[in-house]
């Protein structure tokens, strides 16, 4: 009996389509509500990794509870190298990197798996939040929509479109080539920044397809104050990405900063200058006056969904957001454009904006990725330059 072949023991383990990957710090009501909107998820498979990045409200417990596989760091490493850590462990070909303040849709994940089903080519798929933002008031529902206009505009093909950079709040890639370029930069990027942007423009230089799918939605649960507005247009977003185009050779002309949105960006700073100046000549306050006017007639479209979406009501009271919005694009340059210039070895270098003591966090974040034996990120600007793009256009 000893030359009969055993029989199959059984049916191989079927590998979930997606690893939905959630890093999340003290993520509180709304993590718990992020995880029972993705238990309502139909038509794909996912596994659920949640790094739990320093916490101490109990959110790694309260993962575990969900069926979640749980990772910890002891100390709060930021999203970029707790997103490392996730898809590292992924089990599936699909990454699906969600924030933990989104809840998805039931069908957002079957949405973004027909995405990579339908073109085997694609490497990386992202969406938008939706038309109905959860946090209550003015500050919040104008954030949260402004957000899902942008990412609704462009020449779109089957509800999708190319793009160069990516987003994290609720995309997808292919594991084995996000893992392959080094996956986010947590040298770079120790707290929330630009480290999605970052990436897909790593990606698309080395020659990765990423798509932008406006059908591909999630709910964004954050409540946002003017403070943190101001706080992360200019120094979690406006002055990072500026520096990262700058030191790139990136003319960009997509989502945020098309070319209307840089007029509206210049008309924001006339009209502060015309204001000071018109201490001297009075007749500049015509000027300071005209400027925002050209700003609201620039966006019409966005007003008129506001609209639509809210009321008159809405809209009217949105207009003083919408221009400090454009104000903080304008101090965002200016910074920037200040370290660039002033800085110029370490702004070349992609050294990030911080003192002493962020250098001691990036140190400590740096080797702690490391031990993680991830490759380091391959950065753009290494590659030939036949492969790196100097401007985009949205198909």
């Amino acid at each position: 009996m000893d030359d009969v072949p055993p029989g199959p023991t059984g049916p191989e383990p079927r590998r979930p389509a997606f690893s939905v990957v959630i890093p999340v710090h003290n993520g509180g009501r709304d993590f718990d509500r992020c995880l029972r909107r993705l238990r309502e998820s139909r038509g794909a498979e996912y596994e659920l990794i949640v790094v739990d990045d320093g916490s101490t409200d109990g959110s790694g417990d309260l993962a575990a509870r969900f069926g979640a596989r749980v990772i910890t760091h002891r100390v709060p490493e930021g999203p970029a190298s707790a997103r490392n850590t996730g898809a590292m462990a992924a089990t599936a070909e699909l990454v699906f990197f969600l924030d933990a303040d989104v809840s998805v849709h039931s069908d957002t994940l079957a949405r973004a798996l027909a995405r990579f089903e339908a073109e085997p080519g694609l490497t990386a798929v992202f969406g938008s939040y939706d038309d109905q933002p959860a946090a209550p008031g003015l500050v919040s529902r104008f954030r949260n929509l402004l957000h899902h206009f942008m990412h609704q505009q462009g020449r779109f093909e089957q509800d999708a479109r190319p793009a160069r950079t990516f987003w994290t709040g609720c995309g997808a890639i292919r594991r084995r080539a996000f893992l392959d370029i080094g996956g986010f930069d947590p040298r770079l990027y120790t707290r929330p920044a630009i480290e999605d942007i970052e990436l897909g423009y790593r990606l698309t230089s080395a020659g990765h397809r990423i798509l932008l799918a406006r059908d591909v939605q999630g709910t964004h649960l954050k409540r946002w104050t003017l403070a943190s507005i101001v706080k992360t247009d200019i120094f979690q977003r406006g002055v990072p990405w500026l520096i990262l185009m700058k030191r790139l050779g990136i003319t960009e002309t997509d989502l945020n900063v098309r070319p209307e949105q840089k007029i509206c960006v210049a008309a924001s700073g006339l009209a502060a200058l015309a204001m000071v100046a018109a201490c001297w000549w009075p007749f500049l306050l015509g000027l300071a006056a005209g400027c925002p006017v050209a700003i609201v007639g620039l966006n019409w479209s966005f007003y008129r969904f506001l609209a639509r979406n809210r009321g008159t009501a809405f809209a009217i009271g949105s207009i003083p957001l919408h221009l400090l919005y454009y104000g903080c694009c304008g101090v965002s340059v200016v910074l920037a454009l200040g370290y660039w210039h002033f800085i110029p070895r370490a702004a070349r270098r992609g050294e990030p904006l911080a003192g002493p003591w962020g250098s001691r966090r990036r140190r400590r974040v740096a080797a702690a990725a490391a031990a993680r034996n991830l490759p380091a990120p391959v950065p753009a600007a290494s590659l030939p330059p036949h492969r790196r793009a100097t401007s985009w256009r949205g198909q």
